[in-house]
C-alpha cells in the first residue's frame, strides 16, 4: 500500500513539473505570461491531484480489508469459545486464507464495516447471558442495529438446552447482524452442550469457506453400519451431473430413528485413509424402511470423482456397508402445527423438501406450496412425478416446477418467487413458514434476495428469528 501511495505521489509531482515547465517555457518564449492558459494549466495540475487522492483513499479503504481477512470472533466464558475460534481460524489458514483472530472484547465496529466477512463463536452463561467479555461491545455497540451492508457473517452459539433460553446470546447476536444489513452466509449453528454433531456440522460450513473440503474432522462421528440396499440412477442423459436415489438400512433397527429435515453424516472410504465425512439430506422418513438419499456425482478440474459422491454412487457395492450416522438437525423440521408452509430448493434439494412432504402428507397439513427448479423437465425429474401426484391427491396446495433449460423467461426458483409476489406476500400473513433446500451457491442466495425483495428486510429478518425461515444449504 505503501509503495502504491509513493507512485501516485511521484506521478502528481511529475504532471506538476510537466505543466510548469511548458508553461515557463512558453512563457519565455512570448515573454507574455497568459491568465488563460495559467488557469487552465493549474486547473489541470488540481483536477490530476484529486483523481490521485481519491485513488490513494480507495486503496488504502481495499488495503484495509485485505489485511484484517475473514474475522473469527470469540465471546467465551469457559475458554471452550476460544478454543472452537482457534481452530476455526486455523482452518481457514489452512485453506490460504487470511484471519484476524480476536475476542469480543476487543472487536469495535470499526473492524466490522472495514471486514467482508466474520465468524463468531460465542457462549451463553447464566440464565442467559452474555459471557463477561461481551459485556462492553452488548451493551454499547449492540444496543442498537449499525450499518453492516457489506458483511457476510456465520454464527456458532454455544448453550444449554437444560436452560430455558437456550444459545440467548448467539440468537441475540444473530438477530442483531440481521437487523444491521449483514448477510448470514449460512443458517445459525446452535450447539447443546458441546454436540458433536453440531460442531462437525460447523466444521462442514467452515471446510466450503476455505475450500478444502477434505479437512480431518475435529471429532469423529461414532458411525453405524448401514447396508447399501438400492442405487438407482434418476436422470439419464442429464446436462447436469448424474443423481442417484440411494436406499440404506442399518445393521441395528433401533438406528431406524430420524426426523424429515435430520441429516445423514456419511464416511466414505479410501485405500488406507480416515476420511473425513460428508453430509446429504436425508430423503425418507422411518415409515418408508429405509433411509433415503440423492446424491450427485461430484468431479473436480481434473475429473476425478468426489469423495463422498463417488463412493456412494459408484464405488461402493450394492449390498455393502457404508459408515453412517444420523445428526439431528432440529432447526430444519418440519413446524409442529398445521400453518402453512412454502416449500422451496433445487436440484439434490428435492431430498429435504421430500421427506418434510411425507411428514405433513402424515399429519394430514395439506397447505403447501412447492417451488422446485431443475434443469429439463423431460429428463431430470428427481422425484417429481411424487410431486405432482401428491398435488393431484390435494396433499400440495400449490406446485410450481421452474426448468432452467426449458423456459423461455422464467429460469430458476427466485424468478419464479418473485413473479408469484402476491401470492407470497398473503402465504406470509397467513402465518406460513419458509424452508429453503439445496444449493448455496446460486441458488440460496438469490432466493434470499427474492424473498427480501417482495417481503422486505425487516419481515425476512423477523421471520429468521422466529423461526419461521429456515435453510438446510450446501
Amino acid at each position: 500500500m505503501n509503495a502504491r501511495i509513493g507512485q501516485a505521489a511521484i506521478g502528481a509531482l511529475l504532471v506538476v513539473l510537466v505543466l510548469l515547465c511548458w508553461h515557463l517555457q512558453d512563457s519565455a518564449a512570448v515573454r507574455v505570461t497568459s491568465p488563460p492558459r495559467m488557469a487552465w494549466a493549474g486547473g489541470l495540475a488540481l483536477a490530476w491531484m484529486a483523481f490521485v487522492i481519491a485513488s490513494v483513499r480507495r486503496s488504502t479503504d481495499a488495503a484495509t480489508r485485505e489485511v484484517g481477512g475473514i474475522l473469527v470472533v470469540h465471546a467465551s466464558q469457559t475458554g471452550f469459545s476460544t478454543e472452537l475460534a482457534e481452530r476455526t481460524a486455523a482452518a481457514l489458514k489452512d485453506g490460504g486464507l487470511p484471519v484476524d483472530l480476536r475476542s469480543l472484547d476487543e472487536l469495535t465496529l470499526s473492524h466490522l464495516t472495514q471486514a467482508s466477512q466474520a465468524l463468531f463463536i460465542a457462549s451463553t452463561t447464566g440464565e442467559g447471558d452474555a459471557p463477561d467479555v461481551a459485556t462492553l461491545f452488548h451493551g454499547e455497540a449492540m444496543r442498537a442495529p449499525a450499518r453492516l451492508r457489506g458483511l457476510a457473517y456465520g454464527v456458532l452459539a454455544l448453550g444449554d438446552r437444560d436452560y430455558d433460553d437456550f444459545c440467548a446470546f448467539g440468537r441475540e447476536l444473530d438477530g442483531w447482524l440481521r437487523a444491521s444489513g449483514a448477510s448470514p452466509l449460512f443458517d445459525r449453528v446452535d450447539v447443546d452442550n458441546g454436540d458433536e454433531g453440531s460442531l462437525r456440522h460447523w466444521q462442514h460450513h467452515v471446510a466450503h469457506l476455505a475450500g478444502t473440503p477434505g479437512m480431518a474432522d475435529w471429532v469423529r462421528p461414532a458411525y453405524q453400519p448401514w447396508r447399501l440396499v438400492e442405487r438407482r440412477l434418476l436422470n439419464p442423459g442429464s446436462l447436469g451431473g448424474p443423481c442417484f436415489h440411494l436406499a440404506l438400512i442399518p445393521a441395528d433397527p433401533a438406528h431406524m430413528v430420524w426426523a424429515a429435515g435430520d441429516i445423514a453424516e456419511v464416511g466414505p472410504r479410501a485405500e488406507g485413509t480416515i476420511l473425513p465425512h460428508r453430509e446429504y439430506s436425508i430423503a425418507s422418513v422411518p415409515e418408508d424402511g429405509a433411509l433415503h438419499l440423492v446424491v450427485r456425482q461430484v468431479r473436480g478440474k481434473d475429473g476425478a470423482l468426489g469423495l463422498g459422491s463417488g463412493w456412494l454412487t459408484e464405488r461402493a457395492p450394492l449390498g455393502g456397508t457404508i459408515d453412517l450416522r444420523v445428526r439431528r438437525n432440529p432447526g430444519f423440521h418440519a413446524p409442529s402445527d398445521d400453518r402453512p408452509l412454502l416449500l422451496i430448493g433445487n436440484g439434490t434439494g428435492i431430498a429435504g423438501l421430500r421427506a418434510l412432504l411425507k411428514t405433513r402428507i402424515a399429519r394430514a397439513h395439506r397447505r403447501n406450496w412447492v417451488i422446485f427448479g431443475e434443469r429439463q423437465a423431460a429428463i431430470d425429474r428427481l422425484h417429481v412425478d411424487e410431486l405432482e401426484a401428491w398435488s393431484e391427491a390435494g396433499h400440495i396446495e400449490r406446485l410450481d416446477l421452474v426448468w432452467s433449460r426449458d423456459a423461455a423467461a422464467v429460469r430458476y426458483v427466485q424468478h419464479r418467487l418473485r413473479l408469484a409476489d402476491d401470492a407470497l406476500r398473503q402465504f406470509v400473513r397467513d402465518g406460513a413458514s419458509i424452508h429453503v433446500c439445496g444449493s448455496l451457491d446460486g441458488m440460496a442466495p438469490g432466493v434470499d434476495a427474492a424473498l427480501r425483495a417482495v417481503l422486505g428486510d425487516a419481515t425476512v429478518n423477523h421471520l429468521a428469528v422466529t423461526g419461521r425461515y429456515r435453510r438446510d444449504v450446501y
